[in-house]
């Protein structure tokens, strides 16, 4: 009765307020993060980080961005590390967990023919109790960060020479940081020593790209895997098919723009170009590690990852960006209305009016945001356009990569980035359950009557 009387009351506070309860968790989190780094324990000095380089990289952490003012290996003590480690972690499991719960939630409040349509086609997620859930969140994420850390921690032993504690030490710290999709290194130049090991990168895109799908359909996925494909959920689907195309697609247009660049793809072997492309492809969603210097990416590689950092990964997963289930519904809604469709269907299915409304909206406040965050930093930096959007993008999809300026913006501009972090973690995952959750029915209604539109 206890347990129950606990989990019901959980969920009555997520659909109480979803944005004020994961908001205010996510903000104590950082603010704990911030006292904990600005200690003198936490520098290599054994002086105290100012306060501002403190906030930046607790938020970036607890965020999972990745974005950093300072070198971590070389700034941060060993507590320095572990805390940053302990803030992604958190950050990581927060977001799983609480976008889960709120897929939960949104599942129970939908009206009762609609409810037993989702119940049924999210199989048995939602007759799970919180507490279950969020167990089963914890033992997949330590399952999945256990394995990469072995993975890593021999390689690094056995290929890099490192003694074991340095190399089970720099095995779980990468781990942790790929599957949560965090972007933090222990080196200043990233992976971009492992560019052409595939021992290296190949777990670490692994754990990413794991990380990134989302707990929902890694759920359905490790339940239903013997079911036919066209059988699981259109959200499954959705997120699987999707991210398919954009891996692929991303690594093939990156190689593409990049084969003959002597400062990134160009002094590769074959297979290290294909690595290094694919690498840099899983890692633009959202993950933030580079095997290749960013900086010297020709500038349409640079909107190529642009757009794959604001596209992002998965719901309820550990990466950011609007996600991949939100831009396939728009790109379905302008299909079908370029073939002047009555409905839009997706896989066999018709989708509601409200779903497109909310996949919108989600979209072009991510455009406002991002725009009015590139303008802002426009005046207040010397930087160009092309660095500045890379720049903006990376925190609002919480990735972490940068074309080197991070470490060069002023005061303003860091405060621009933590604003962006911050509401790029959490704007999408508590905007899309607030407009779900939202009804108000009218009494009444207007005359219909057309726009013109183009």
């Amino acid at each position: 009765m206890a347990q129950g009387t606990m989990n019901t009351h959980l969920l009555n506070r997520l659909v109480a307020n979803p944005a004020r309860t994961v908001m205010m968790g996510f903000a104590t989190v950082i603010a704990l993060g911030t006292l904990a780094l600005w200690t003198p324990l936490a520098a290599e000095t054994g002086e105290s980080t100012d306060v501002l380089t403190a906030l930046f990289t607790a938020t970036s952490a607890t965020c999972v961005t990745g974005l950093t003012t300072v070198d971590t290996a070389t700034h941060w003590s060993t507590f320095g590390e572990v805390t940053i480690l302990a803030l992604i972690q958190i950050g990581g499991l927060g977001v799983m967990s609480a976008a889960t719960l709120l897929v939960m939630v949104i599942g129970r409040r939908l009206a009762a023919p609609a409810n037993v349509l989702t119940s049924a086609e999210s199989r048995a997620i939602f007759h799970r109790t919180p507490g279950d859930v969020v167990l089963g969140i914890v033992w997949f994420t330590l399952a999945v960060e256990v394995a990469t850390t072995l993975a890593l921690s021999v390689r690094l032993r056995v290929a890099y020479h490192d003694g074991w504690s340095e190399a089970l030490y720099s095995g779980l710290f990468h781990a942790i940081s790929a599957f949560n999709n965090a972007g933090f290194a222990l080196q200043a130049d990233s992976a971009v020593p492992w560019v052409e090991d595939p021992w290296m990168c190949v777990p670490i895109m692994a754990s990413v790209m794991v990380g990134g799908l989302g707990f929902p359909v890694w759920w359905e996925v490790l339940r239903h895997w013997r079911q036919q494909f066209r059988r699981w959920t259109t959200h499954a689907r959705i997120v699987l098919w999707g991210s398919l195309v954009l891996w692929i697609g991303g690594a093939g247009a990156l190689a593409a723009f990049e084969w003959r660049n002597e400062d990134t793809l160009g002094p590769l072997g074959t297979g290290g170009k294909f690595l290094a492309a694919a690498f840099q492809s899983v890692a633009a969603r959202t993950a933030g590690f580079n095997s290749i210097d960013i900086g010297a990416l020709h500038e349409e590689s640079l909107l190529l990852l642009d757009g794959l950092m604001f596209i992002g990964g998965g719901n309820a997963g550990t990466a950011g960006g609007i996600k991949v289930s939100t831009f396939a519904l728009l790109g379905f809604v302008i299909w079908a209305e370029l073939r002047g469709e009555p409905s839009v269907r997706v896989l066999r299915r018709r989708l509601s009016p409200e779903n497109m409304r909310q996949a919108l909206t989600v979209v072009l406040l991510g455009v406002g945001l991002v725009g009015g965050s590139t303008a802002i930093l426009l005046v207040v930096t010397p930087f160009t356009l092309d660095a500045v959007l890379f720049e903006a993008i990376s925190a609002f999809g919480t990735v972490g990569m940068s074309t080197g300026i991070t470490g060069r913006l002023p005061p303003s501009g860091e405060v621009i980035l933590i604003g962006m972090m911050f509401l790029g973690r959490l704007g999408p995952l508590t905007l899309g359950a607030a407009l779900a959750l939202r009804h108000r029915p009218r009494r009444f209604e207007v005359p219909h009557e057309r726009v013109l539109v183009g």
